[in-house]
């Protein structure tokens, strides 16, 4: 499923606006969501999000993404932190110049949340460090709609 979700996101407006990008150890992270509506139910208070994420070497060294750790926060605060190896079952190896894409997704009880997190990488010769994956936000189009009409 997170495949099929994910591959719909695209760089329409809200999603860009809700989107990050940024440059750790010559690392670039750009994630840019996508709320799933059809996936996603109000009664059943169950909102689908998802995220297309490319990662860019834009460094001088191989690198391989070794692990990943997520903190998942929903509207109420309440925080969900996830780790693993690697993305999507894979540890990408990354050379200088180089892009790996994926896309999954994130179920959350409330009409938004954000993410935000590392990924832990290993230099070809190197010592390991972290890069960041600015927060992003997860926002649903009931919540669009709440905050266009405060800003009228």
């Amino acid at each position: 499923m997170a495949m099929n979700l994910a591959q719909r996101t695209n760089d329409s407006v809200s999603s860009t606006r809700y989107g990050s990008d940024a440059v750790t150890h010559d690392i670039r992270v750009r994630v840019v969501p996508a709320f799933m509506p059809e996936h996603s139910s109000r009664l059943d208070r169950k909102y689908v999000f998802a995220y297309r994420i490319r990662i860019t070497n834009e460094g001088d060294a191989r690198v391989r993404l070794v692990s990943r750790r997520w903190s998942i926060v929903d509207a109420f605060g309440r925080t969900e932190v996830v780790t693993g190896e690697g993305v999507v079952g894979q540890q990408p190896v990354l050379d200088p110049g180089e892009t790996f894409e994926y896309a999954s997704h994130c179920l959350l009880k409330t009409e938004w949340g954000t993410m935000e997190g590392t990924y832990h990488m290993q230099p070809e010769g190197g010592d390991a460090f972290d890069v960041a994956v600015e927060r992003f936000y997860l926002v649903s189009r009931d919540s669009e709609a709440a905050e266009a009409q405060i800003a009228d």
